[in-house]
């Protein structure tokens, strides 16, 4: 009499692995590994804390003639332009880690999604502190940008702008099969904000269409905020209003960046 054999097991109803919590541990480990390969790439930490503020010194002299102006639109330039630098350098580094196979090997050890994009978020906020520092000491104290608010503030702004940037280089890396593609993103994602956030004329003088387009694109609120502080002696409920935006933006993109997030590209 034959012994009937046991099935073999389906594979395909074998319930996959629960998905890891938040940690701490693996965060920052993560975080610190980001900060060593960066420590190794000069040219990356240059066009992270000089290239904005090249800029603005280039802004402020290019307007030497009427610094009115400058005071007009420095203090919105100094929230734009950490955003830009935080979101190129920040998408193209994460696309680096992927296509090289870094990150596949990283997400099969007990490394989940969310540790990933926290760590690389935490390294890369600890840079647009700096940035954000020297960028706001030098338009303050060196290139004479008068607010009438707070400077902290004003560096408040641009710190969440920054890491809005940083948020959203980490999300739309996800949908890049290489470098150049990542940087074809910026036209999509940071041209159409920098052209309706209220830099170039007031929002409310805008077709009412892209007035409302305007209202749902954080760039809006941070270029609002810094507007704020440029204008009032105090922390105003519509600043407050606008640094909550742009955090919280920053928070759910960085949040659909996680949800995105691909071992490889094909």
């Amino acid at each position: 009499m034959t012994t009937p054999t046991a099935p073999a097991p389906d594979r395909a109803t074998t319930p996959p692995a629960p998905t890891r919590p938040l940690s701490l541990s693996r965060t920052t480990a993560t975080a610190t590994r980001v900060l060593r390969q960066l420590s190794h790439d000069p040219r990356t930490i240059a066009l992270l804390m000089l290239i904005p503020c090249v800029m603005l010194f280039l802004l402020r002299y290019v307007f030497d003639g009427s610094p009115r102006t400058f005071d007009n639109i420095g203090a919105s330039l100094l929230g734009i332009f950490p955003l830009i630098t935080m979101f190129l350098v920040t998408s193209i580094a994460t696309l680096r880690e992927r296509t090289s196979g870094t990150l596949e090997r990283l997400l099969a050890m007990p490394l989940g999604k969310g540790d990933l994009i926290a760590g690389y978020a935490l390294a890369f906020g600890a840079l647009a502190i700096v940035q954000s520092a020297l960028a706001t000491g030098l338009a303050v104290w060196f290139l004479g940008l008068d607010v009438t608010g707070s400077p902290w503030l004003l560096l408040l702004v641009a710190l969440l702008d920054a890491l809005l940037g940083t948020a959203l280089g980490l999300f739309v890396s996800a949908f890049a099969a290489s470098e150049f593609q990542a940087v074809q993103f910026m036209p999509a994602v940071i041209f159409p904000q920098l052209l309706l956030c209220g830099l170039f004329t007031p929002r409310d003088n805008m077709h009412p269409a892209l007035e409302a387009v305007s209202d749902v694109l954080p760039m809006s609120y941070a270029v609002d905020g810094m507007n704020e502080v440029l204008r009032h002696t105090d922390m105003t409920a519509t600043f407050i209003r606008d640094a909550l935006i742009v955090a919280g933006c920053a928070l759910l993109v960085l949040a659909l960046g996680a949800a995105t997030l691909k071992r490889r590209t094909a």
